[in-house]
């Protein structure tokens, strides 16, 4: 699945942000009420699902983030944060418009971002593996969809009202370890091609907080 995510130079997003507009893309894609009418779009995804899942992030701004507004997908805002999560499709299919996107220049320097909505899912990053902006927002996106599928239908369609509403927050490695073991975890490991030793623990995530 390719993820892009607007990084206007002018005025770039906060990091925390972002990252959220892509978990909350990603998992909008995956559960959008055309799976069911748009042949096309279940296909790509009955296709990504039965593959290895892999998630590629890329830099967007000004006429090419406008222009990729047209390829099928879902765009998030989060507090301003804006990334748009397309319908997978195979490596070699990946729509003109989305692959001159650079997969460089999404960087974004950490946050301070406010209090967590207790009644909202949280996804925690492992800040210990200093993963760049694109690399944790294919890994937050990775866990939105596995938070989804672990969880009953009533749960997901209250979510999905919600607009798929989450908190992300990157924590002390120390931290992020406490939480492995919490009840309903649901962990994300990463297969190694970037930035991350193979089997690296990147990701959790947990229906709520309380």
């Amino acid at each position: 699945m390719q993820i892009a995510l607007h990084v206007p130079k002018a005025d770039p997003p906060r990091r925390t942000d972002l990252l959220t507009a892509a978990a909350r893309a990603v998992v909008a894609v995956c559960l959008d009420d055309r799976v069911a009418t748009d042949p096309a779009w279940r296909a790509g995804l009955e296709g990504w699902y039965s593959h290895l899942i892999r998630k590629v992030a890329r830099r967007a701004r000004n006429k090419a983030w406008e222009d990729v507004q047209a390829v099928p997908g879902v765009t998030v805002d989060a507090a301003g944060a804006q990334a748009r999560a397309f319908v997978p499709s195979a490596l070699g299919d990946t729509p003109a418009l989305v692959r001159k996107l650079q997969i460089r220049g999404t960087e974004l320097p950490q946050d301070a971002p406010g209090e967590i909505d207790p009644g909202a899912p949280t996804i925690l990053i492992d800040h210990g593996l200093a993963m760049t902006t694109g690399k944790a927002a294919a890994q937050v996106g990775h866990a939105s969809m596995l938070l989804a599928a672990r969880q009953d239908l009533e749960w997901v369609r209250g979510w999905a009202a919600s607009g798929f509403g989450l908190n992300v927050r990157e924590v002390d490695s120390r931290v992020f370890a406490d939480h492995v073991r919490r009840p309903g975890v649901v962990t994300v490991r990463d297969a190694g091609f970037t930035e991350v030793a193979p089997d690296a623990l990147t990701v959790l995530a947990f229906p709520g907080v309380g």
